[in-house]
């Protein structure tokens, strides 16, 4: 069955070091890791803590912005990403996620351009330390300050023709939930998926990124994972939650109920 792991942007106030012994704590063996907190805590201290209660690593969450929106050089968003392919091996991440930046104020076939020299310098990094970068896309009214890959098909192009083993996709459910073509795009996406994070919604998405508990939304999260059951998908599923209602939450009832709701469906959905 599929494994689950949990995001730390879910337990938004905790340290590096809380999020780490909680989830362990709670019986869970792996963890998306939020690089600004590893950073805070230290990242070698932070993969010895990591190996010494032996919680594998999901995903390294972030990198990007080759666009230029937040002001940044292309090589300088480049040598970040770049920095980050270290960070996830040294804590044998299994992909590291990467957003392409906002299209801002560049004509798609730039934006493009941009992303693919980029590539050009981060996946010779990524096959020397053996980490996957995953492009995420994003749904339109959500993806402002994020991603110009804002179609499924799109984001799938771009991977596609690049065909390279180590360049893949991560899928968010929040932003999917209400795009009927997933399902049939899955039989060519769910090949190219290095990690699905599950969040749930209330409302459409926007760019505030709002989520609430999982299975008190819209999204139909039990015919999704059943769907990317069906077509194959084994990897992790990861716990994104975020917003001002799971802030103001009792991270430990958010982070214990949550997995409980996985578990549950992964058990109905991947059933032997």
């Amino acid at each position: 069955m599929a494994a689950i792991s949990v995001s730390e942007v879910t337990t938004y106030l905790w340290s590096f070091e809380k999020d780490v012994q909680t989830y362990a704590n709670n019986g869970l063996s792996s963890i998306g890791v939020w690089r600004q907190k590893l950073t805070d805590y230290g990242e070698e201290k932070g993969a010895e803590l990591l190996a010494e209660v032996g919680m594998n690593v999901s995903h390294l969450y972030f990198a990007g912005g080759f666009t230029g929106y937040d002001g940044r050089s292309l090589q300088d968003a480049i040598d970040d990403a770049q920095q980050a392919l270290e960070v996830a091996a040294l804590i044998q991440a299994d992909c590291l996620t990467l957003y392409t930046g906002s299209r801002g104020g560049h004509t798609y076939n730039h934006a493009h351009r941009l992303l693919q020299l980029a590539l050009d310098q981060i996946l010779p990094s990524a096959e020397q330390l053996g980490v996957a970068v995953a492009l995420e896309p994003m749904d339109a009214r959500a993806a402002t300050d994020w991603t110009f890959l804002t179609d499924l098909e799109q984001a799938l192009e771009v991977v596609d023709r690049r065909s390279h083993p180590l360049l893949k996709m991560a899928l968010d459910t929040y932003h999917w939930g209400g795009d009927e073509k997933l399902y049939s795009l899955l039989p060519d996406l769910v090949p190219h998926l290095a990690i699905v994070h599950l969040g749930d919604c209330t409302f459409t998405p926007s760019r505030d990124h709002e989520r609430c508990l999982l299975g008190a939304g819209n999204v139909p999260l039990q015919s999704m994972i059943a769907a990317l059951s069906e077509h194959g998908y084994d990897a992790t599923y990861d716990i994104r939650l975020m917003g001002e209602d799971i802030e103001v939450a009792d991270a430990e009832l958010v982070l214990r109920d949550s997995c409980q709701y996985v578990e549950q469906l992964l058990r109905s959905c991947y059933s032997v």
